[in-house]
């Protein structure tokens, strides 16, 4: 949409500064080289994909589990860039798959594979069994693919962080920071880097984008009104990863740096103000109760009902942090981009011993979230994760 900047407080691109002094080594490099986007269906996934198009590589394969969305984004790139001179091709793959591991042994030779594949939802810990899916996507086949790209000769791997890596309080998040522990020790066989940002603006699945199905559906708004975030764009986002993956070094995690041209700002004033712009007046209501027997008149007087809340469930976090007090910045190469510079730090039987007891979980495929979350203290010793028994499922 198209004013997204302005819904989330800014008037300006991040990057636009950093991506023009350096968008001459990025199209050079993008040109000469082939590409594996792993998960290019998912938003950041797209806007990724669409960032090596208009770049006119001289190869690019995008894989993601989603085919609708594959489809979309190939009409999107149809319809907004047209064609490259070199090979462009989609495939609708689970990375966990026999299929997958046939097609990468079929060809597999990329000079960049970067993986945007995740489960990204706090919700995504409530039960045992998704959380054991989020290890798998976020942890196990990130090892997998960078694995491949080894055998394979690639130049670098890639693959998305989050800022909830940092101090984690979420098992999504602590899944990430377990993620870099194994990038880490792959790090000294290929060169890897990494991203950590804020929440994407209207990202699939995002709170955001709810408040575009809401409007479709003619149903209330719902929305936390004391927890801020950072928002970024899902052009951003693709900028970003593209410049980690290309001009990061080994072991590098990119974050945007936190300036006056990144604002906090809480869910409900983005709702308030994207209300506005659609020509609503927000109307507040004291339960879900009132607000869902309200849409059904308001919204044809020019009001639309909206339901605000404090947050009480598992896993979030007061506030957004890209770095801990221990990690190492350069804040100097780029004007809106700091990098986290890292030694390849990792407990070999720590990371032996996860992959042992996560496999002999699945073996006997039985195992409690208790199980799984003592495991985490395990390699997260100062892990703050809280269960307060209350999940997002079980809200608007």
């Amino acid at each position: 949409m198209d004013f997204t900047l302005e819904l989330i407080g800014r008037n300006n691109e991040l990057f636009e500064d950093d991506i023009r002094e350096h968008d001459n080594k990025l199209r050079e490099i993008v040109s000469n080289s082939t590409f594996l986007v792993i998960g290019a269906a998912g938003s950041i996934g797209q806007a990724v994909t669409k960032e090596i198009f208009k770049r006119n590589p001289k190869k690019l394969h995008v894989v993601d589990i989603s085919e609708n969305n594959m489809v979309e984004l190939v009409r999107d790139i149809r319809s907004s860039f047209g064609y490259i001179d070199g090979e462009f091709a989609t495939f609708a793959l689970d990375i966990g798959s026999i299929e997958y591991d046939a097609f990468i042994k079929s060809d597999g030779k990329y000079d960049y594979v970067l993986n945007l594949s995740a489960l990204k939802h706090v919700r995504s810990e409530k039960d045992p069994f998704t959380l054991m899916r989020m290890i798998e996507v976020n942890i196990e086949n990130t090892d997998k693919t960078i694995g491949q790209a080894i055998e394979n000769g690639a130049k670098k791997y890639f693959c998305v962080s989050t800022d909830k890596a940092a101090n984690p309080v979420n098992m999504m998040g602590a899944s990430k920071r377990i993620m870099e522990m194994f990038l880490m020790r792959r790090s000294l066989e290929m060169p890897i880097s990494t991203a950590r940002f804020a929440n994407v603006a209207f990202s699939d699945g995002s709170l955001l984008h709810g408040f575009n199905q809401r409007i479709q559906k003619r149903q209330p708004i719902a929305a936390p009104n004391d927890i801020k975030r950072y928002f970024v764009t899902p052009k951003e986002s693709g900028e970003l990863c593209l410049m980690s993956c290309l001009l990061g070094e080994n072991r590098d995690i990119f974050f945007p740096k936190l300036s006056e041209n990144l604002h906090l700002i809480t869910f409900a004033d983005i709702a308030i103000k994207y209300l506005e712009k659609l020509g609503y007046e927000p109307y507040l209501c004291e339960s879900e109760e009132e607000a869902r027997e309200l849409v059904k008149t308001l919204p044809d007087e020019g009001k639309w009902p909206c339901f605000f809340f404090k947050s009480d469930t598992t896993g979030e976090k007061d506030f957004e942090e890209f770095f801990t007090d221990n990690e190492t910045l350069d804040m100097k190469r780029f004007t809106n981009l700091g990098i986290i510079k890292n030694e390849p730090n990792f407990k070999e039987e720590k990371l032996n011993d996860f992959t042992r007891i996560i496999t002999e979980l699945k073996e006997k495929k039985e195992w409690t979230k208790e199980q799984i979350v003592e495991l985490f203290f395990k390699m997260i010793p100062d892990f703050a994760h809280k269960e307060t028994g209350k999940y997002l499922d079980n809200k608007m």
